[in-house]
């Protein structure tokens, strides 16, 4: 019955996985897709927070075993290579790429603090937690789209409320401000971009325009 007899090493890690999950679950679902409504990103934040966990709880028991004692300065690097790991599509949004930066400290914080007595991981999950919250509830800020725009006889600083208007009505949100980038008179088109009061949960940016269509504002 050896088979089915769990060690002490197994406990301590299936505990530190629970309070990783339960963490990173609530950051995601209740503060990031509360506002953004992405079930794309929800899917990813928290596969790679489960993933990041295991490499890295694993990868520092086969050191202890090798050594006796386990290197700082490979965590530190662990830390630097799954900070700035992306997938080979389009970039992400900066908001997602802050919620992506804190999952993975999140996920290799409670990883690598085997010897930590569990009160000080959950009060350390719970400041980060914490943090998160009040960034995202307390920090106003405006969400924002960019638009292909075709009326460019409206972009004239004279006719600006002429442009919210029209930008209020084809949109369906309350236009705050308008931000004129790059524009095309060959095929009377603009691009600019339209912040506007409310959640982010009424549009999204899953569809994109072709990059060779967006420039630099």
């Amino acid at each position: 019955m050896e088979f089915f007899t769990l060690s002490n090493d197994f406990l301590m890690m299936f505990i530190r996985l629970l309070i990783n999950v339960v963490f990173t679950w609530l950051i995601i679902d209740r503060l990031y897709y509360r506002k953004c409504r992405r079930r794309d990103f929800y899917f990813t934040f928290m596969l790679i927070s489960v993933a990041i966990f295991f490499i890295v709880f694993f990868m520092i028991f086969v050191l202890e075993d090798l050594k006796g004692k386990t290197s700082m300065g490979v965590g530190i690097g662990l830390f630097g290579i799954f900070s700035i790991m992306r997938y080979r599509t389009d970039a992400m949004p900066v908001r997602e790429m802050t919620y992506l930066f804190v999952i993975i400290a999140l996920s290799l914080v409670n990883a690598v603090s085997v010897n930590v007595p569990i009160f000080e991981v959950l009060l350390t999950n719970a400041i980060i937690s914490l943090a998160v919250w009040l960034c995202e509830f307390h920090i106003k800020t405006r969400p924002s789209r960019l638009v292909q725009y075709d009326r460019i006889e409206l972009i004239t600083p004279e006719r600006r409320p002429e442009l919210i208007a029209d930008l209020e009505k084809r949109l369906g949100v309350k236009v705050v401000k308008v931000d004129i980038g790059s524009i095309d008179f060959l095929r009377d088109m603009a691009m600019i971009r339209v912040s506007y009061e409310g959640d982010q949960s009424g549009m999204s940016e899953e569809l994109k325009l072709s990059k060779d269509q967006l420039k630099q504002f």
